[in-house]
């Protein structure tokens, strides 16, 4: 079997994702790495951050990619593309991937699983990133979601650190950022399916048997939060955009007040908007959005 993963990756968290999912594929594994024309930094400044945000969530990367070497993965049996989620939406180096012509050239006719190394949101970008797929003429088969197991609030501030300050581990009551190590180190698992469901020609059934195996931590009341800010995310950079396009000074203002915002949101209203959803659990129908939301 041999493989063609695309990644993007700024702190090696989804590089690391991936290498531990192919490390017992029998076959070969071939890595290219998809490198933005517009360089971003790591670790952000919150300007830095949240400059890019009305552009992540219309869907506007600013830049294309480098180009990519195809011609030792010609005869790949299998695509993976690995990357995260920005705002609630595939980061920007992803976008610029998918909507490059070569990139989709490639993909036309291809068998694809996509990874995606998160804090805990993945769902709007697993909808994005399937239409770009089906606009490249290819087959989503598989969808791996590695996330950060911790509660919501809590990882919002790890990630922050991790983010903003470089810092990683565990520091004070604040447990280490990112996907654990246990995650990392069980993710051969779905590797061996990939595999398998290759090896028996059944590929047809790669996702079913993905999830069984726990492809994806559903978190009903986390996704509930946010389809709602997704949809408030989109008002905000229409907002944002208004004032200029990516990197114009004049919308600084407007990138401030969305910037206290979220902050608002995230860590006064957010728990109530939870203890909420549970009160109100029977009626959000949560097994058939799970059905629709886990499935391709």
């Amino acid at each position: 079997m041999k493989i063609a993963v695309f990644y993007y990756t700024q702190s090696g968290q989804a590089l690391d994702a991936v290498k531990h999912i192919c490390s017992e594929v029998t076959g070969s594994v071939i890595y290219k790495q998809i490198v933005p024309q517009q360089t971003y930094p790591f670790p952000w400044s919150k300007d830095e951050f949240f400059g890019v945000f009305p552009e992540t969530r219309l869907g506007m990367p600013p830049s294309g990619i480098e180009p990519l070497d195809f011609s030792d993965i010609e005869d790949a049996d299998l695509v993976m593309v690995v990357g995260q989620s920005w705002f609630l939406s595939p980061s920007l180096p992803l976008q610029s991937f998918f909507e490059d012509l070569d990139v989709k050239a490639y993909l036309t006719g291809r068998d694809v699983v996509f990874v995606n190394a998160c804090r805990n949101m993945w769902l709007m970008t697993s909808r994005k990133v399937k239409v770009y797929l089906e606009t490249a003429n290819a087959n989503l088969l598989g969808h791996i979601v590695l996330q950060d197991r911790v509660p919501n609030l809590i990882s919002a501030a790890t990630v922050v650190r991790w983010l903003m300050y470089g810092k990683k581990e565990a520091a004070w009551l604040l447990p280490s950022a990112g996907i654990s190590q246990e995650d990392l180190s069980s993710a051969s698992r779905f590797g061996k399916i990939m595999a398998s469901s290759w090896e028996k020609g059944d590929l047809a059934h790669l996702q079913t048997d993905l999830l069984s195996a726990g492809a994806i931590q559903y978190k009903p009341s986390v996704l509930f939060l946010e389809k709602v800010g997704h949809r408030m995310f989109g008002i905000w950079a229409k907002f944002i955009r208004r004032k200029g396009g990516f990197g114009d000074e004049r919308r600084r203002f407007r990138i401030n007040l969305f910037f206290y915002y979220l902050l608002t949101v995230l860590f006064l209203v957010s728990p109530f908007a939870q203890i909420v959803f549970y009160l109100t659990y029977p009626l959000h129908r949560v097994h058939h959005h799970k059905q629709i939301d886990c499935n391709l």
